[in-house]
């Protein structure tokens, strides 16, 4: 793992984009920061751009970072919940702009997979994170299942986890009100 966390770090500090495992489903990744990075996810996916996509963080103490105001509530949730749970934040900042929803909200999830975890925190910047498919398809969640167009449209692909065969899905969303209200968006 040591030395695949290597490889991609190489890339994604040189502004590719790259195809790796999450604690939910297969993902493309890039530099949550880099706009021209994202913009390359945005038209391999062939999504509209006024999706936005989730980014990744590697502890819940960084939130401050990237989104203006950080309810209390948010450390409890994060870690009350036994499933991955992707938060939306208002008022989201230090990210590259096309990652950030029209309305200034931002999808982040804290990661607690190993390798995106440790990934993270070398890196020091959130990645995006968005389903490894083209927009509108499946969501795949064996290496097996990413469409060959996907594999071949990223600079880069993680050697970790590929034989992987896990009952996961992609996160539960809520949408977290800066007075720590929230609803759910998807279960």
């Amino acid at each position: 793992m040591k030395q695949e966390i290597q490889n991609t770090l190489a890339f994604l500090r040189s502004g590719k984009i790259f195809l790796y495992p999450t604690d939910t489903i297969w993902g493309i990744g890039c530099d949550a920061t880099d706009q021209h990075a994202v913009n390359r996810i945005y038209r391999l996916k062939k999504r509209v751009e006024s999706k936005s996509m989730i980014i990744l963080l590697d502890d819940a103490s960084k939130l401050g970072d990237y989104v203006d105001v950080v309810p209390e509530i948010t450390v409890d949730l994060v870690s009350s919940i036994d499933t991955p749970l992707t938060v939306i934040y208002q008022g989201a900042k230090g990210l590259a702009k096309n990652v950030i929803a029209s309305d200034g909200t931002i999808a982040i999830r804290v990661t607690n997979d190993p390798f995106c975890k440790e990934l993270i925190r070398q890196f020091g910047k959130p990645i995006v994170s968005t389903s490894a498919n083209v927009s509108g398809t499946v969501d795949p969640i064996t290496f097996k299942q990413i469409p060959e167009v996907i594999k071949n449209g990223v600079d880069y692909v993680v050697d970790h986890n590929r034989h992987r065969i896990v009952k996961a899905k992609a996160s539960r969303i809520i949408k977290l009100e800066p007075d720590g209200s929230f609803t759910v968006i998807r279960k």
